[in-house]
């Protein structure tokens, strides 16, 4: 007899793979984007960035439930995605500079305390 906290694994035995989905802004809300799953690997991920096909990417996150663990792999993305521009001689794609620039960690705006005193 079963446990009864047991429930049915929901993970295919034939696709023991990491699997890598993307979390996009609208003005109506954000939205985990519905995939083939024939393309969630980092590769089909980072090409479809590059090619347009998230609008506003606000995170990407990586998991693998049969090793258990799930992580954020944004500033890894971000990473990449400036490194295959920078090859390619190009800027960003302007749709993607706020989420290269975000999880880059490269610009930060600093307020300076107030007031300033001058000796």
């Amino acid at each position: 007899m079963r446990e009864s906290g047991w429930t049915p694994s929901i993970v295919p035995n034939d696709r023991d793979h990491t699997i890598y989905l993307v979390l996009d802004s609208y003005k109506s809300g954000s939205v985990w984007h519905q995939t083939d799953v024939d393309r969630t690997d980092l590769e089909a991920v980072i090409m479809g960035m590059l090619e347009g096909r998230y609008q506003n990417p606000v995170r990407v996150v990586g998991f693998n439930t049969s090793e258990k663990w799930s992580e954020d792999v944004s500033a890894d993305v971000a990473h990449e995605v400036r490194r295959r521009c920078d090859l390619q001689l190009r800027d960003v794609p302007f749709y993607l500079e706020e989420f290269v620039e975000r999880h880059e960690g490269r610009y930060h705006d600093m307020q300076l305390p107030l007031p300033i005193r001058l000796v």
